[in-house]
């Protein structure tokens, strides 16, 4: 989630799309408190880590 939303800041940047970059950003906050939230122990999504 975190690699698609870097190719979607990108791409929006790149081409001036500026809904890619609010997508971008979106799906980069989610991926990082998702993986902060795997890393310390809490289950995801019924998964013991998230990756």
């Amino acid at each position: 989630m975190i690699a698609l939303g870097i190719v979607l800041l990108i791409l929006g940047y790149l081409l001036g799309i500026s809904i890619l970059w609010t997508l971008g950003i979106v799906l980069v906050v989610i991926g990082v408190v998702l993986w902060v939230l795997g890393s310390v122990g809490h289950a995801v999504g019924g998964r013991r880590h998230y990756w």
